[in-house]
């Protein structure tokens, strides 16, 4: 019989856009927004649920305001276990983004995952921070250390890939070399440069390594920062790079795909790239070149 894995993206617009609002209230503010696209996919079927990059947040990067990081919470926290009671509820495994709080000013980029009985799996930190014009993450994040790790859930073997980092191969590699079937990507982009790449990059690491994409953007724009447009369009991708199903650019909503994740299998006897790879030639990847 077929392994049918039945996901979800939401993507999801900020209710509060007022700087003079607390950061308490936008928080809670957006995760109430989000209760019922849970609610939603819960209903629906949805067997593994990702939520968008630090999902009860606004996107408070191209900011330099220690305010933001009142936000942060240790992982298991408040938010993973008011959620994992919604993982048990509908036996949903659920990607969850949030700004995470290790210690006394250390915080990460984080997602937490849950399998379908609400039992914590454990987090994978963002390793690939940007600190550019507009973005400036490294403020709030520190990179990842905690390597590529993948997740059995009840459904599937899942990793996790956070924004920035679905620009790096290396780590996608990585992710199908220790087993993951579906990789999910939450993100919060804006339209502009990278725009044309969403569509572009995730479907390659697809490609070369035999897995499903799940990628999941927020919509609407953030003030006070306006620093553009979150155009959406959460999609899944299978291993042959075909898209699945895609959302819109503006609307908030939940997207559902049904994956099978058999292809896998099929796809990876066809395209042997984990076989014909030369890793004992790949030493200057370890380098720090040029």
């Amino acid at each position: 019989m077929a392994r049918k894995v039945i996901g979800g993206l939401i993507q999801c617009s900020n209710p509060i856009n007022d700087p003079n609002a607390k950061v308490e209230t936008i928080r809670d503010a957006m995760f109430e927004k989000h209760l019922p696209f849970i609610e939603e996919a819960g209903k629906k079927g949805v067997q593994i649920l990702c939520l968008q990059e630090v999902f009860n947040a606004p996107y408070f990067c191209p900011s330099q305001d220690p305010k933001w990081c009142d936000i942060a919470e240790p992982i298991p926290g408040p938010t993973v276990e008011k959620l994992s009671a919604y993982a048990k509820k509908y036996q949903m495994a659920m990607i969850i983004p949030i700004y995470e709080r290790a210690m006394a000013g250390v915080y990460y980029n984080t997602a937490a995952v849950v399998d379908a009985d609400g039992s914590y799996l454990g987090m994978y930190r963002k390793n690939h921070i940007p600190h550019t014009n507009g973005f400036w993450e490294k403020f709030f994040f520190k990179p990842g250390n905690l390597g590529y790790p993948v997740f059995k859930t009840r459904y599937a073997t899942i990793g996790v890939y956070i924004c920035y980092d679905r620009h790096f191969p290396e780590g996608a590699r990585l992710l199908g070399l220790n087993g993951a079937e579906i990789v999910f990507n939450p993100s919060a982009t804006v339209a502009g440069l990278s725009q044309y790449l969403w569509k572009l990059e995730q479907p390659a690491h697809a490609v070369a390594n035999g897995y499903f994409i799940a990628a999941s953007n927020r919509v609407g724009t953030e003030a006070p920062w306006n620093i553009g447009k979150f155009y959406g369009t959460s999609y899944f991708c299978d291993p042959r790079g075909n898209f699945l199903a895609m959302g819109s650019e503006d609307k908030d909503e939940l997207v559902v795909a049904e994956m099978n994740l058999d292809i896998i299998e099929e796809v990876r006897r066809t395209w042997q790239f984990f076989r014909d790879r030369r890793p004992e030639t790949y030493g200057d990847m370890l380098r720090q070149l040029p």
